[in-house]
């Protein structure tokens, strides 16, 4: 995870397996269940909904261990499959925060994806509120995850 700015993170990783798969893993709904929240914490998933298409909206409800539930949504602004993708994100319990504008890029090559996710949060408040809650653990644990499951559908 690298700073860019006092508003925008950048997350990079290669997988072991071709960008239809990593693109899969990142839109289908049952796939996202498999790795987006992080084991360690306990989280489970209560619901996840995703209509992958331009203007397609997404709604991602989990538990965490200590009982409380906590959603994500957002809109689909752009989709090219297994290339590139760019949402909105709204973490319910904080939407006063505004949205943040994900794009993820799925770059194969020699049987290897290169992801680059980018995030540019709405002010810095808002981004330093997601680093205090532990995003960058989160993010390695979850991208662990995700590789963990490429791997095994590859």
């Amino acid at each position: 995870m690298e700073l860019k700015s006092d508003r925008e993170v950048v997350i990079t990783r290669t997988f072991n397996g071709p960008a239809r798969i990593v693109f899969d893993c990142w839109t289908r709904a049952d796939l996202v269940k498999r790795w987006w929240a992080p084991r360690s914490l306990g989280v489970v998933f209560v619901s996840c909904e995703a209509d992958v298409r331009v203007g397609g909206q997404y709604r991602y409800v989990i538990r965490h261990g200590s009982g409380g539930d906590l959603g994500f949504s957002g809109k689909y602004t752009e989709v090219t499959p297994h290339t590139r993708l760019v949402y909105t994100q709204i973490f319910e319990p904080m939407a006063e925060a505004g949205e943040v504008v994900v794009t993820v890029t799925f770059e194969e090559k020699d049987g290897k994806t290169h992801l680059v996710s980018n995030e540019v949060y709405p002010s810095k408040e808002a981004m330093q509120g997601a680093i205090n809650a532990g995003m960058e653990k989160g993010m390695r644990e979850t991208m662990d995850q995700l590789d963990d499951l490429v791997a095994s559908l590859h």
